[in-house]
């Protein structure tokens, strides 16, 4: 048994030793240059943006699979395609699926159904297929068909829609240049076609050009790129990591990196500006998922984190 003096002198001792294992537990913020920093920040600010734009991912309301013929859209419950809120005709009008797999238009008469701000009329609608699909508006909800695949669906969104509108922000892991690193690309003899499996309907057919090589912590790991044509110039990475499904997004996150110049092999991988995919805002997008190459055995603690929106 401890003498009394000594006894106190144990008990004033345990504070302190809390509060040193308190401080060499907590991740110190690394040093990082001011350049840097105000480029990431202004990144940061463009990527924000674009996620709370009028457009963007946080208005995302719906999203229907068409059915051979008639699929209507308006605030009826019976509709196909249900938008709900006040001063929504109960039928607006419909999504016509042609046997061809050509989707038509086709408004009711005296609802205020617009295409690129003008009254619309029956006629045939390109999908996001084309790059430049075309957006039927009704209030304040906005409608453009897809395409996955062959399997064609509508895209509901909502200028209104509260996950935009009460939008709490994007948590990110401390700024560390040390995830900016410099990677070899070592490139397929042709572009390999990729099946990869989606959140929400059919796979994905993606082209994989070749493989990238990098360390990181000490570690050597590879990822394996997307892109949607040979000649695209900017790679686009799915990959999961040892935080994903705890301080990350369950199902992975995304990447993109400049190609490298033709005949070149050098591709910088930023992962402090690794972002979460839209299913993370949404249950109604459709996301890849990362390919078992896309598994990363470490932790990534750089970019956006998840706390469930």
């Amino acid at each position: 048994m401890l003498a009394p003096r000594a006894a106190l002198r144990a008990v004033a001792f345990l504070p302190l030793l809390a509060l040193a294992l308190a401080a060499g537990c907590a991740r110190r913020a690394p040093a990082v240059a001011p350049a840097y920093r105000a480029e990431v920040e202004a990144w940061r600010a463009a990527r924000l943006a674009r996620l709370t734009a009028p457009d963007g991912w946080l208005t995302l309301a719906g999203l229907v699979w068409l059915h051979p013929g008639a699929n209507r859209f308006g605030s009826d419950p019976g509709d196909e395609v249900v938008l709900p809120g006040a001063g929504i005709p109960g039928v607006a009008g419909s999504f016509d699926l042609g046997a061809g797999g050509a989707v038509l238009l086709d408004p009711a008469p005296g609802a205020a159904v617009t295409v690129a701000g003008r009254a619309a009329a029956r006629g045939p609608l390109r999908s996001d297929a084309s790059g430049r699909p075309d957006v039927v508006a009704v209030g304040s909800y906005r409608l453009n068909v897809i395409d996955r695949a062959g399997q064609l669906g509508v895209r509901i969104k909502d200028t209104a829609n509260p996950a935009r509108t009460h939008f709490r922000g994007i948590e990110y892991f401390p700024l560390d240049e040390a995830y900016r690193v410099t990677a070899t690309f070592a490139p397929y003899p042709t572009p390999r076609e990729v099946k990869v499996a989606s959140h929400q309907g059919p796979a994905q057919t993606m082209l994989a050009p070749g493989v990238v090589r990098f360390t990181l912590g000490g570690r050597a790991l590879a990822l394996e790129p997307f892109v949607s044509s040979p000649g695209d110039r900017t790679f686009f990475f799915v990959f999961r990591d040892a935080t994903s499904g705890r301080e990350t997004y369950g199902a992975g996150r995304f990447l993109d990196a400049d190609a490298p110049a033709a005949g070149g092999h050098t591709v910088v991988l930023d992962f402090n500006k690794a972002t979460n995919p839209p299913c993370a805002f949404t249950p109604f997008a459709t996301c890849p998922l990362p390919p078992p190459e896309n598994v990363l055995p470490v932790r990534v603690e750089a970019g956006e984190r998840f706390a469930g929106h």
